[in-house]
């Protein structure tokens, strides 16, 4: 790949044989991934950034993108993450008094290939129809070769089924995060230890500016590691692939659960605890990706609108309270519903203190209105330290 922009011809292949040809965005040569889109307005620096997106091509429904640039403030990870990006308008020069440079020359800065000029209302159209599918970007060059010879590169690549890459995205060595680097002034309240599988930065700084320390731990931590930070409870975090090959992390959160310390998952997090208490998981046709997801709370009979980035989801009972498939850890029930197509949103356990959800409640970019999540955790946490009852709705 050249590391440079460009305007030269490029070509999306879709797997089943759909061709849309554009201009190429960022870096110059080929891009293979399952091919998605996100719904967010606003965000795409944030998009582009979340390690979840890995392996994976995505379309932005919003025509206009890279109107104010990028800057080392809105990452919310260490690089970007997506495999490939699609975009129809793309902001010929950044405004913005926080902008440090173009999206544009941030693709190709990191080598991702991108496609501008498309329709990409069409190309939504057509996944929303037919379902995430396999993916090829082609631009300079490779854009020239026969179709059918792309087309060919697009099948020959692994599906997103199957595929483990949570410690392909995980960071090699812990690290710490303090409440006293983002506004709490007294000691820390409580220890959390937080499994990265794919975490965004918001979500630790969402705890730490509740009084939480937030010991961010390798995806293959074991639960040695997590008993040595001493934690008043464990966080599993977002994160890319395929959940059914998880089985390190599952056993692990097992051990969490046996152990009766307090848990909170999200996205990915959410799939685990599924799969630790024994039920199955399934690939969505298109997934749930954007910040405009519509999620009833039924703890409180809210209506939320998420940020949501998942492709997969837990296949639980959705009425009612039922015992986990792994009987030892007592009653379940769907606690969180897609009001879109009534897809399991979280999991509340009712005889050990563990809950997860499938969005992102720290939600950079996106709607807050899923914030208090972090607060009923750390009810959670009190309830085990203490003793002391606990609100069950999370709310203050």
């Amino acid at each position: 790949m050249t590391v440079q922009t460009t305007t030269e011809p490029a070509v999306l292949v879709l797997e089943d044989g759909r061709v849309f040809r554009g201009r190429g965005y960022g870096a110059t040569g080929t891009a293979l991934g399952e091919a998605v889109f996100a719904t967010g307005m606003t965000g795409y620096q944030e998009t582009i950034t979340d390690p979840s997106y890995a392996r994976q091509l995505v379309v932005q429904t919003a025509p206009h993108i890279g109107n104010t640039g990028v800057n080392r403030e809105d990452a919310e990870s260490r690089r970007i993450w997506v495999a490939g990006y699609i975009v129809r308008d793309a902001a010929r020069r950044p405004s913005n008094w926080r902008s440090e440079r173009s999206l544009d020359e941030e693709l190709a800065e990191q080598g991702v290939v991108g496609i501008q000029g498309v329709d990409t209302r069409a190309i939504t159209r057509h996944l929303r129809e037919r379902g995430a599918m396999k993916a090829g970007i082609f631009s300079g060059a490779d854009a020239a070769r026969p179709e059918a010879e792309l087309l060919e590169a697009v099948k020959a690549q692994a599906p997103m089924k199957g595929a483990r890459l949570a410690e392909e995205v995980s960071i090699d060595e812990a690290y710490t995060v303090e409440p006293a680097d983002f506004g709490w002034t007294g000691e820390p309240l409580y220890t959390v230890a937080a499994l990265d599988l794919g975490i965004k930065s918001m979500t630790p700084k969402h705890f730490a500016g509740r009084g939480v320390r937030v010991h961010v731990l390798p995806a293959t931590s074991t639960f040695e590691d997590i008993l040595a930070v001493n934690p008043d409870g464990v966080f599993v975090s977002n994160g890319p692939g395929d959940p059914a090959t998880a089985d390190t992390q599952v056993g692990l959160l097992r051990e969490v659960l046996d152990r009766r310390l307090p848990f909170f998952g999200i996205c990915f997090g959410n799939q685990i605890l599924g799969r630790a208490l024994g039920f199955g998981t399934y690939k969505l046709r298109y997934g749930h990706r954007g910040i405009n997801q519509p999620v009833m709370d039924r703890t409180t009979g809210k209506v939320e609108i998420t940020s949501q980035n998942h492709g997969f989801a837990v296949d639980a009972p959705l009425e009612g309270a039922t015992t986990a498939p792994e009987a030892r850890f007592g009653r379940v029930e769907v606690s969180h519903v897609s009001l879109n197509d009534q897809v399991v949103e979280g999991l509340r356990c009712l005889d050990i203190p563990a809950f997860s959800v499938q969005y992102h409640p720290e939600a950079a970019a996106g709607p807050h209105d899923s914030a208090y999540l972090f607060d009923r955790f750390i009810d959670v946490m009190a309830q085990a330290k203490t003793g002391a009852a606990a609100d069950p709705k999370g709310e203050k």
